[in-house]
């Protein structure tokens, strides 16, 4: 095949991105590497020292021998760098893992740090009292950055990008089935974004740490709440660790960051609380979450959990909006439910939060317009001259919009079901995998059968770990992004 054929790519102008994201990485390995030193912990000091020097070198070379001779980024660039820079940051992430001795294989350390940094939680890691405290905070930090994204960040810190693809890259990370803008530029855009997110870290810890909780713990828990990641600093995890008045803060956050981030902007910044009264993706959030509270409040009641009343409904609260926000802390295991609740947190996973959240799942905006969607075509069956259309926010959505939001939806669950195949030829229980799969997808990080359990994931095949590491990019970078590159069209001209 002539290289005519082949879509011209500006390689270099995405390996010179990707060296510039490698030293801001190096820049936050150094906040463990000070907590680290702040409690003692030499050996893991120097791993995340060493980790830190690695990745400068590497994008200080990467920088130095690279001089693109064109400085456009089009949208092929920013596919390319939106899903590779995921790996990039995985492979030198999980360096101090490695370099510490906390992980000994590079299968389990890639597993973890992917899991970091795309918010899923899922951990081949146990006894997380006895890790180092530098680890254990570098896990917690990682999800932060992921949480509200690496590109996003990179657009904030660096406006030129604001004219070198800014807008490409936004439109590949950023979820959701539109991208409305905050300001004319896209860098300004992703500043206000941050600033909420800072916002929400600062006021929550600040809370945490009122409470009983040390300030460690209140850093780490406020950072794996925001992200929406859950990863614990206990093998007891969040629920049997705190107390009601943590819980509740967790909730509250966990909520908030199940929300639109440009809606509460919107709000909270301009003063535009139409904005929130008129905006069915959020009715239709909170409706599910009242909803499904309901329902296992309910089948506590009858199967007889929980010590209270009181204690039931903050159950059912906790876990539902953990679940819908894919921030994956849990209270108890599902399994002693006798399936029914494990159903429902499958069923709350597959929706996911609003679209420009940190949440994962496939947005409940998508489901919203595909049960409306579905309604017009049945109201179709019976009126076929009719001539409908899906509103949503008192608007109808272009026809080529449903049809991209059906697409996902269709590629969602093909996905879910490819993965779970694939994971029972590795002797994973058919239901194991079918909830193992949609978990990481959606970028939950709970586990089922053979997989529920601090550190459930090591005893997982190599293959499998793999396969869940991927699995868990392509639903944080919501399909298409990662997807595309696997296409015809994508390097090959018509």
């Amino acid at each position: 095949m002539s290289r005519s054929r082949f879509q011209h790519i500006n390689y270099p102008i995405v390996l010179r991105m990707i060296a510039w994201l490698l030293l801001i990485e190096a820049f936050f390995m150094l906040v463990p590497m000070g907590i680290a030193i702040y409690f003692n912990e030499s050996r893991v000091a120097l791993s995340f020292g060493a980790s830190a020097a690695i990745t400068v070198i590497s994008g200080a070379m990467m920088t130095f021998f690279i001089q693109p001779t064109s400085k456009t980024m089009r949208k092929r660039e920013g596919l390319l760098l939106t899903a590779i820079v995921w790996v990039f940051f995985s492979l030198f992430g999980m360096l101090p893992f490695l370099l510490s001795g906390t992980i000994k294989n590079v299968t389990d350390a890639f597993f973890e740090t992917m899991a970091g940094f795309t918010t899923t939680g899922a951990t081949v890691l146990t006894g997380m009292e006895n890790l180092p405290h530098g680890i254990v905070f570098w896990r917690s930090m990682m999800q932060w950055i992921g949480g509200m994204g690496i590109i996003l960040f990179t657009l904030a810190v660096l406006p030129m990008l604001n004219v070198r693809g800014g807008v490409s890259l936004f439109n590949s990370e950023v979820t959701g089935i539109t991208h409305e803008k905050l300001r004319p530029r896209v860098s300004q855009t992703a500043k206000q974004l941050w600033l909420i997110y800072l916002i929400f870290t600062v006021v929550m810890a600040t809370l945490l740490m009122v409470g009983d909780m040390s300030w460690f713990d209140s850093l780490c828990y406020t950072m794996a709440t925001v992200s929406t990641g859950g990863y614990t600093t206990s093998d007891a995890g969040l629920w049997f660790a705190g107390s009601t008045y943590e819980h509740v803060v967790v909730m509250v956050f966990m909520f908030l960051c199940g929300v639109n981030f440009t809606l509460i902007y919107k709000v909270v910044a301009r003063g535009q609380f139409r904005a929130l009264r008129f905006n069915d993706t959020f009715k239709w959030y909170v409706f599910v979450i009242i909803l499904f509270s309901a329902s296992v409040f309910i089948y506590m009641n009858i199967k007889g959990f929980g010590q209270s009343v009181g204690e039931r409904v903050e159950l059912s609260l906790f876990d539902t909006i953990s679940s819908i926000t894919s921030t994956g802390f849990a209270s108890y295991k599902y399994e002693v439910s006798g399936g029914f609740i494990s159903i429902l947190m499958m069923t709350l996973m597959f929706f996911g939060g609003m679209a420009g959240s940190t949440s994962g799942g496939a947005k409940i905006d998508r489901m919203m317009v595909l049960i409306k969607n579905t309604r017009n075509e049945l109201y179709r069956i019976v009126h076929s001259n009719a001539v409908t259309s899906v509103r949503v926010d008192g608007k109808s959505m272009a026809h080529e919009l449903v049809e991209k939001v059906i697409a996902f939806l269709a590629i969602y669950v093909l996905v879910f079901v490819v993965v779970a195949v694939a994971l029972t030829l590795m002797d994973v229980p058919i239901f194991d995998a079918l909830f193992t799969s949609m978990s990481t997808l959606s970028n939950m990080g709970f586990g089922c059968g053979v997989t529920d359990g601090v550190g459930a994931y090591a005893a997982l095949p190599v293959g499998a770990k793999w396969l869940l590491a991927f699995e868990m990019m392509v639903g944080r970078l919501e399909l298409f992004t990662v997807l595309a590159l696997f296409t015809r069209t994508f390097w090959i001209k018509d």
